[in-house]
């Protein structure tokens, strides 16, 4: 399965909560009201903002409609090789 990396960044993340809506096993705010990425609904190693994952096409396509929610583009969606996939760079 392809892999892909996750990236949030807290500090242009507003709490929206869109992620959350949209793939709620990839993204969970926290007490800070900023998306956390998750691995399938579970955080291995605690908390992250950046964690690299495992995922289907089905998947890979949810995680990216939700970080094209994101109002403010908080989320950034890289491949296996390190392309950013998400927002256009």
């Amino acid at each position: 399965m392809p892999k892909l990396k996750i990236k949030v960044d807290p500090d242009l993340c507003i709490g929206a909560a869109s992620c959350v809506t949209i793939d709620a096993a990839t993204f969970q705010l926290n007490a800070e009201n900023k998306a956390e990425v998750y691995d399938h609904g579970n955080a291995p190693g605690g908390p992250a903002y950046e964690r690299e994952i495992e995922v289907t096409e089905a998947e890979k396509e949810n995680i990216l409609l939700a970080a094209q929610s994101c109002p403010t583009l908080a989320i950034f969606i890289f491949d296996e090789a390190g392309k950013q996939l998400f927002p256009e760079p």
